[in-house]
């Protein structure tokens, strides 16, 4: 499969999970990819599994909670991989990480969540759009929540950075469609990561569900989604197949927004 030969891609949040399985998926369609995350040894797991696949991949560390990281992280990979075609803004903050009334939330978990879910979007797309620009073709794909359209009881960060990320690529998608350059934002349903483990564990206990009910209970199609569930449609929004689809939130979900 060589839907992405020829394009050179960059995935945030690539050690684990969504992001992961997108870096991987991205690889065997034929594009060369650079994932970044914060965790070292994860990456270079990640890059492992791609080049022993036959896949090229480079990683860069990065912490996106640090404005001077998500500043430098464009030009990094650029020189290491050149312009980037397809960008992926996938590292995120959940809301298990510390849920609590809003009347009880902590603000520095607020500062936090805006600045890697809607700070780093912002700043990564910015940065990436003058080669996009140059070259009339480009791909940035946010990977948000089902959440950017209803409420995550006690997460009212991740829900309002959320809905903020979904506004802001739908307005870059206005400003960029005449030139090449598609944006438009994934919205996952509960899927099997570490960050939804936990959530799922708050939320059985919450409701004095087992964690296997629970879990059971998350979507009319039944269970969580696999990560890989996800990166398909990253694969077709990042390729000519989805040339005419822009400023969408396409939800994958396994039925919990019908």
């Amino acid at each position: 499969m060589t839907r992405l030969q020829g394009r050179t891609a960059l995935v945030t949040g690539a050690g684990r999970g969504i992001g992961r399985a997108i870096a991987e998926a991205y690889a065997r369609e034929g594009a060369r990819v650079g994932l970044t995350a914060r965790t070292e040894s994860e990456l270079a797991d990640a890059v492992a599994t791609i080049r022993a696949a036959g896949g090229e991949a480079i990683a860069f560390t990065a912490d996106l909670a640090n404005r001077e990281d998500t500043r430098s992280l464009i030009p990094r990979a650029t020189e290491a991989l050149g312009p980037i075609n397809i960008l992926v803004n996938n590292a995120g903050v959940g809301s298990s990480a510390d849920p609590r009334p809003m009347a009880d939330f902590n603000d520095d978990f607020w500062d936090l969540s805006v600045e890697v879910n809607l700070t780093a979007p912002y700043l990564l797309s910015k940065a990436a759009l003058p080669a996009m620009l140059e070259q009339k073709w480009g791909r940035i794909i946010t990977v948000s929540s089902i959440n950017a359209h209803r409420p995550a009881l006690h997460g009212c960060a991740y829900t309002a950075t959320k809905h903020g990320v979904l506004g802001l690529m739908r307005t870059l998608a206005i400003e960029v469609a005449a030139d090449g350059i598609t944006v438009n934002t994934i919205c996952p349903g509960p899927v099997k990561t570490r960050m939804n483990d936990a959530r799922i564990a708050y939320d059985s206990k919450r409701l004095g569900r087992s964690l296997e009910e629970h879990e059971r209970l998350q979507t009319p199609i039944g269970g969580r989604l696999d990560p890989e569930d996800i990166a398909g449609m990253a694969v077709y929004l990042a390729s000519d197949d989805a040339r005419m689809v822009t400023g969408q939130a396409l939800n994958v979900c396994g039925g919990v927004m019908i």
